[in-house]
């Protein structure tokens, strides 16, 4: 990748390097799907969809095939099957893709003991000081990746730079079997030229609750003061102003353990519909449950968090008698958790949703309705 150019007049506030430290985002391409197309030839160039084929199924994984339609994970399988007629849809084997997982994180543990892994298909690397003694972190990027296709017959896709941010856009920036490297020197310009909704935390609905306030690109975003994205997005305006400016001071963290998996949102204008309201309950729902996928996860606990414009915070919780991990059933779950809160008084200004109680994922991660409704009795 050349190298940006960094904005006139802006000051290179991450030149420092973050200490100096080497990080590398390896991100696998199409994980599930890649590894069901690597064991069945017959699926080699076709859409493929790893998920439940029920009516109320989900896709866990797609193909680079089946995106080429329009289909993602954690979409409806009625839904994705509308839009490729063609898919192919075959059931999740999680103990095969947590044993190639092992097998990959075999390959990251040759090179460095600074291990943080995300998901099943994804993990951050701290290789500062490696155990090979290779020098750059792009040539240790380089020998992964070439180790993974020659070991496992996949491909992964890896970001490299001085901190886990910018690391995680760049994995992203050349998919799929790509390598981006985003130098201490080029970190503003790079976050400078990336549309809002690239960065992580910013989901549609923030994406265009900054849109509408002009703020479309990295290089808008940090034109903002610290107290401007405090009072419009709460805590989030923090995040949001040391992104803009490539700092990310978190180190790689080994053996984390996800206990729940969550996702809320602060809005510019408090929410009093149930139409806004279940629109921003779906959003979450369905960033929570793209998380399980990636994982592997299912979770039997949905709880909400509500804060009203005057701060005054509220949270319900459920525990259903099986796991769930599909967007539509956590939304409907956090539905009927808000539903005695409804009609709202005052407006709202946080709601979130998250997923706990987490176990390994079954082959059919879902609740019936006579479930739930005998759940909510």
């Amino acid at each position: 990748m050349g190298r940006p150019e960094q904005l006139p007049g802006e000051e290179d506030i991450a030149a420092s390097g973050e200490g100096g430290r080497k990080i590398i985002h390896i991100d696998m391409d199409a994980f599930y799907a890649s590894v069901e197309q690597r064991d069945d030839p017959a699926l080699k160039g076709r859409p493929v969809a790893v998920g439940g084929t029920r009516e109320r199924g989900v896709v866990a994984a797609a193909s680079y095939e089946a995106r080429t339609y329009g289909v993602r994970s954690a979409m409806a399988s009625a839904l994705a099957r509308r839009m490729c007629p063609d898919l192919v849809f075959v059931r999740p084997r999680f103990e095969v893709y947590r044993e190639v997982s092992r097998q990959i994180h075999g390959i990251f543990a040759e090179f460095t003991d600074l291990i943080e892994p995300l998901s099943l298909d994804e993990a951050y690397l701290d290789v500062t000081d490696n155990h090979q003694g290779i020098v750059t972190a792009t040539e240790v990027a380089r020998q992964i990746r070439a180790r993974i296709r020659e070991e496992t017959g996949l491909t992964a896709s890896a970001g490299v730079s001085y901190n886990k941010f910018i690391a995680k856009l760049a994995s992203d920036h050349n998919k799929p079997d790509g390598l981006c490297v985003v130098r201490p020197e080029q970190g503003l310009a790079f976050i400078a030229r990336l549309a809002v909704g690239r960065f992580h935390g910013v989901g549609p609905v923030t994406a265009t609750r900054m849109e509408k306030l002009g703020i479309h690109t990295g290089a808008d975003l940090r034109r903002c003061s610290r107290e401007f994205l405090a009072q419009q997005f709460g805590k989030s305006g923090d995040y949001f102003y040391l992104a803009a400016r490539a700092i990310d001071h978190r180190p790689v963290r080994p053996d984390r353990v996800r206990k729940s998996i969550g996702s809320e949102n602060t809005f510019f204008q408090d929410l009093f519909t149930h139409d806004e309201l279940a629109a921003a309950l779906l959003e979450s729902s369905e960033t929570v449950a793209r998380h399980a996928a990636r994982t592997a996860k299912a979770g039997r606990t949905v709880s909400i968090k509500l804060r009203y414009s005057d701060f005054r915070t509220l949270t319900r919780a459920k525990t259903l008698p099986a796991p769930v991990s599909d967007a539509a059933t956590i939304q409907q779950v956090a539905l009927a958790l808000l539903a005695p809160l409804e009609p709202v008084e005052q407006g709202v200004r946080l709601l979130g949703v998250t997923l706990s109680n987490l176990g390994e994922g079954e082959e059919e991660l879902v609740v019936t309705a006579e479930q739930l409704a005998l759940a909510f009795e």
